[in-house]
Parts: structure tokens; sequence; C-alpha cells
């Protein structure tokens, strides 16, 4: 979820040596998130190699890359169509694919996972690239919901070892949350926080607490929304309404979990309640298991809260 401060005290002043390093950067996953987060690292300048399980998901990835990278160029070259095309060029041209993660790590200075939000995968993926990165390499996961201590247990680098959280569409949204583990050395979140601006972004800091500070605070906030339908206190619409106008939101709980996905909010709030059985900020919603069992997962299967079919 996709996809709203504390800095350390100690000077940055060493930071722009650091960032030099990072200038060769793997993303594991070509979805929207990881695509997008090549976009923007290609963007501004640094070399990617994006990684998928065969080259058929990667062309498709980077056939909606150069799609996305043409609406960017429409706009900001808009009385200039040939720099547009030298845009679109420069940027596809500092992304490289790959269908062997291993392979794609060798010099790397920094990995960016952002694969499926399952914990055993993510953590048997880290366990192969350790053993295939040079020792300087960080690593750094885009997960919104698990935890990242636990992802990085799987290596020995926790050293080296942090979290970019970065929000759906990644070249539209400017936040990116960056996470640090108890064993995260100063060097590597100094490393991770410059190259989150470096992409343009602006950073937040937060520990490794579930949700981070977005989704610790927006899935508690749309499950109590449910919870007033549940118990029959409003509809969904007049809470969106409410929300919208009384707070000022641009969406309302109940359409931000459509545009989210059911099955996303169900996977974040059963994963906390499992881990957190006594927070009732993390108890699951029958509502929301039924709609999911039913496959109404909200805009992407046309029906969840409200419909959305044309």
């Amino acid at each position: 979820m996709a996809g709203v401060f504390k800095v350390f005290n100690r000077s940055f002043s060493s930071s722009a040596s650091t960032m030099a390093q990072i200038k060769q950067v793997t993303v594991i996953g070509s979805g929207l998130m990881g695509a997008g987060i090549a976009q923007v690292a290609a963007s501004t300048g640094h070399n990617v190699v994006l990684v998928d399980q065969n080259q058929d998901i990667l062309d498709k990835s980077m056939g909606n890359l150069r799609k996305s990278l043409q609406r960017v160029a429409k706009k900001k070259y808009a009385d200039d169509a040939a720099g547009g095309e030298n845009f679109v060029k420069d940027v596809l041209g500092k992304i490289q694919t790959e269908t062997d993660s291993a392979k794609s790590v060798l010099k790397a200075d920094l990995v960016i996972e952002a694969i499926v939000e399952n914990l055993d995968v993510k953590r048997k993926l880290f366990k192969q690239l350790d053993q295939a990165a040079p020792q300087h390499t960080i690593f750094a996961s885009n997960t919104s919901s698990l935890p990242i201590s636990d992802i990085a247990t799987s290596t020995k680098r926790l050293d080296r070892f942090g979290g970019l959280h970065y929000f759906n569409p990644v070249p539209m949204m400017k936040l990116v949350e960056v996470i640090r583990i108890p064993d995260t050395s100063d060097d590597t979140f100094k490393s991770l926080v410059e190259f989150g601006k470096a992409n343009g972004k602006v950073t937040v800091e937060c520990k490794d607490t579930p949700g981070f500070i977005v989704n610790r605070l927006l899935v508690p906030y749309m499950m109590e929304s449910v919870r007033l339908v549940e118990r029959g206190d409003a509809s969904p619409r007049d809470i969106d309404t409410a929300m919208k106008l009384g707070a000022g939101y641009p969406m309302g709980p109940f359409e931000l979990a459509d545009y989210v996905g059911l099955d996303t909010v169900k996977f974040i709030i059963d994963g906390w309640c499992e881990k957190y059985p006594d927070n009732p900020l993390f108890q699951p919603s029958a509502m929301v298991n039924k709609l999911v069992s039913e496959g109404k997962l909200g805009m992407k299967t046309g029906e969840g809260f409200y419909s959305h079919k044309k």
C-alpha cells in the first residue's frame, strides 16, 4: 500500500561521499511498484537493473514504463517534442533487464526488493542475494506491512539492511519512508535517506513498527470506518462524504479501500492481528472477509464496497 520526523542529530556532512557510491541500483520485481522505483531511479541519473522471473514479464513492464515516461515527457517538454523523445530514450537507456537475480546484484550498490508480500518468499530471495552481492551492497525492502527485521535476519548484513517504502504511483507520490532496524548502521541509514532525496522524494524516518507511519495510521482508520458500518452507525457513502468535506481528505476510507484493494487491506490486518492479537485496532472485519471471499476486491474486480463497473 500503496500506495503522508525526526532526523538523527548526527551531521550529514559525510553523506555526499557515501551517496556517491550509490550509482548502480538493482530493483527486484517489475510490477507497478518495482517499475516505478526503477523509473524514478533512472530518471535521477542512476543505472538500474530491473529483475523479474522471465523476459516476457520484463518486456511488458518496460512497455508500461515507456508509456509512463512518455506521459512525463509530454508535460515536461510540452513545447519540445525532440527534447521529450531524448528524455525517454536517456532514461530507458539507464535501465537493463535481468531474469537471474543473483547475477543482477554482482555490481549493485543498492538492492531494492519489491516483490510479493510474503515473508518466506522475501527471506528466501534475500538469503540468495546475500551470497551473491558484494560486501558493500545495501539491501532494502519496499514492503508496506511486513517487519523489516524479520526479512533482514535471512542475511548476514543486518548493518546494511533497511526499508525504503515508496508509494503508488511511485513517479507521482513524493514520499518515501526510510526504515531502520536496530542493527542498521548510521552510514547505511544516511545512504538510504540521501538516495530517497536524490530520487526527488521527501523522506521521513520511522523505526521498524507495524505499517511504519502511513499504513500504521491508515489501515486502522479504514478498519474503524468499516466497524462504524458493521454497527449500523452510518453508511459507507456518508462516512466518505464526511471525511472528505469534514476532514479535507481527498478520498473517503471506503473509496480508498476499494482503490487499494480489499484483499490487500485484509492481508495487512490479518498479519498484524496474528502478530499482535491483543491490539483492538488490529482485529479483522467480518464485512471485509465476506467481500474478499466473494471476490469483491474493489476497483480491480469492478466491485468492492462500491460498484466500479462501467
